[in-house]
């Protein structure tokens, strides 16, 4: 067996959107990395939904790009549809999601890694790792070769066992057309790690010129659009259209008439499946009363005649599929380019995990990604950033990066994961975040910058900017609150026109911006600002003031939540000693080893009164 003569800092398994954000991220902070990837013209791959974003997940991009993430930079680069989801809601669950050229997201991604210093980039597959005293010495490839680091990432997707279904037919892949990884998962069990099973899938994808578009409703991108990362100014691409249709009753019959034919529910996949993502079999089977369900038409790229088809993904066989999708109207005679499919593929338990994402079996082995039971781009590409961050802090002998939940939407992530675990790909929702007010997309900058800025990842030029930003928004804000309009004629006249109460006494601006009427434009024309308030700050100075009494209400739950935080458990607290906790509290205690009593409160089936039990013992043990 031979290695590689070059010692690296980290290694990063896997080139999927967890393995480019963690090798970026470990390579910008000044460690050597090495990208191991079994196919070089798949880095950044975008397997399934050619998009970026949506619901919960755009505020992670958001969250990436403020640490100094390529996600979002990336999305805009290649972006030929914006949309802003959820604008008829609250500012909190505002999100940006964009739909992308596949093709050219995988380009862009490749040229930035093969461009960033301090990072080699090498086509391999990996099959077992080099283990010393439980501490991680390296890897070895399937020809036997070894490289050697102080730490490692493993971000290896849905590889690991992956195993594809169409109908009756099953073959081991990655993903369709690739190579699965067999001895890996295998060598991670022999080493201790608790594995378990999942299920994806995707829809098929359709020949554009074989569509009749006018049997669905156009929709449009939004005009003028605010770009998803703060590095952009302009985005590059066209924009275009995606289209809505609906499926029939005749197509839920063709899929439960065949429904033995489908190996989800032949009992042939084991593997637990998305319940917010499912299959049409489950649909046909969880909604018998429905008649039809979306189906959502995007366009792979601006150069392929591909069609992406949301909401017709199957494991039935070809033929089956064949007539289920030409039921739809508008899909009569259309032409399937590329079947759908299941997939199966092994996870590890996150609650194996340290808040760092590194391993508690093995020192400097790191996981992120959809092998700690995830699913979605975003989701792994944030989990990729910790896990890099948190690799080069370990190799450059620095604090560890971690966030709590009040800080960000990747810090309830990982905390759900390593705390709770998941037994079904897991997927965030804004509704996971309790402070979700405090973690909105637009002031992801605000919120974490800094911290990217001290971690080497964000420009003094950036972090000088987003400091101005602050300070302008700040003094905005002190504006309105000592500013008094006076009950003029001609301002009588506009609050009429914009229906509100109109106005005998002077009243402070920032009083009269938290009437529900009243929007911040609204108050530029009745007092204008001395100083020149661009868009970005205009919104979120309205955003503070009209949500203020919101704020300050999450703003002291946030500091009744820290001061649990801040209660640090002892590793080698005995939890089996502790009278007054059940059997199983005790062992669900012992197995997660919570690092806070803020952490051991998030356990299922924790009670206040077992926390109260554990702050005596804690007392007891003079550990406050």
């Amino acid at each position: 067996m031979g290695f590689y003569k070059k010692k690296y800092d980290v290694i990063v398994i896997g080139a999927g959107h967890a393995g480019c954000e963690s090798a970026l991220s470990a390579a910008r902070m000044g460690c050597s990395v090495l990208m191991l990837t079994i196919d070089l013209d798949k880095i950044g791959a975008m397997p399934c939904s050619p998009s970026i974003g949506g619901s919960a997940k755009g505020q992670l991009v958001k969250e990436i790009d403020a640490l100094g993430g390529e996600m979002a930079k990336v999305s805009d680069k290649t972006a030929i549809q914006y949309k802003t989801l959820n604008t008829k809601r609250g500012p909190a669950v505002h999100s940006t999601r964009t739909h992308n050229d596949k093709i050219r997201y995988h380009i862009v991604m490749k040229s930035v890694l093969e461009n960033q210093p301090g990072i080699d980039i090498k086509q391999t597959m990996v099959e077992k790792l080099v283990v010393e005293n439980s501490h991680i010495k390296g890897i070895i490839d399937r020809t036997g070769y070894g490289y050697m680091a102080d730490t490692v990432v493993v971000a290896a997707g849905t590889f690991l066992n992956g195993l594809v279904h169409i109908g009756s037919t099953h073959f081991h892949a990655g993903r369709a057309g690739e190579f699965a990884s067999l001895s890996l998962p295998q060598h991670l069990k022999e080493l201790g790690f608790e594995l378990g099973r999942m299920k994806t899938g995707t829809p098929p994808r359709l020949d554009k010129k074989t569509i009749d578009f006018t049997q669905f409703i156009e929709q449009k991108a939004d005009e003028n659009p605010t770009p998803f990362s703060m590095f952009t100014q302009i985005p590059p691409l066209q924009q275009v259209s995606s289209y809505m249709g609906h499926t029939n009753e005749r197509s839920r019959q063709i899929v439960i008439d065949n429904l033995d034919k489908s190996p989800l529910y032949s009992g042939v996949i084991k593997g637990v499946s998305a319940r917010y993502c499912p299959s049409f079999e489950d649909k046909a089977v969880r909604f018998p009363d429905r008649t039809s369900h979306h189906v959502i038409l995007e366009a792979e790229g601006i150069d392929t005649d591909e069609i992406y088809a949301s909401g017709l993904g199957n494991s039935l066989p070809v033929e089956i599929q064949m007539e289920f999708i030409r039921s739809v109207e508008g899909l009569e005679h259309v032409e399937v380019m590329r079947p759908a499919y299941a997939i199966e593929y092994d996870y590890v338990n996150p609650i194996q995990l340290a808040p760092t994402l590194e391993t508690k079996l093995i020192s400097g082995l790191f996981l992120a990604g959809q092998i700690n039971g995830t699913s979605g781009y975003e989701e792994a590409a944030a989990q990729g950033l910790w896990a890099g961050i948190n690799a080069a802090c370990k190799v450059q002998k620095r604090p560890p990066f971690i966030l709590d939940r009040s800080q960000a939407y990747m810090a309830v992530l990982t905390d759900d994961l390593i705390t709770r675990g998941t037994r079904e790909p897991y997927r965030m929702f804004t509704s996971r975040a309790e402070y979700r007010l405090m973690l909105r997309e637009d002031n992801a900058d605000l919120r974490l910058s800094e911290i990217g800025h001290e971690l080497g990842l964000i420009s003094d030029d950036k972090i000088r900017e987003i400091r101005d930003r602050r300070a302008s928004i700040s003094s905005e804000m002190d504006r309105l609150r000592t500013t008094v309009l006076k009950p003029t004629r001609d301002v009588n006249v506009y609050l009429e026109k914009i229906g509100t109460n109109l106005i005998d006494n002077g009243i402070y601006l920032d009083q009269l911006l938290k009437r529900a009427e009243v929007t911040y434009e609204d108050i530029e024309k009745l007092s204008g600002s001395p100083a020149s308030v661009n868009e970005s700050i205009a919104k979120q100075v309205g955003i503070e003031i009209k949500y203020e009494g919101y704020i300050k209400r999450q703003l002291e739950e946030i500091k009744k939540f820290q001061n649990l935080e801040r209660i640090r458990m002892p590793e080698d607290f005995d939890y089996a000693s502790v009278h007054g906790l059940s059997n199983e509290l005790k062992e669900k205690l012992a197995r997660i080893r919570p690092v806070s009593l803020g952490q051991a409160s998030r356990i299922d089936g924790m009670t206040p009164s077992a926390i109260s039990v554990i702050m005596i013992m804690l007392k007891k043990g003079a550990a406050l």
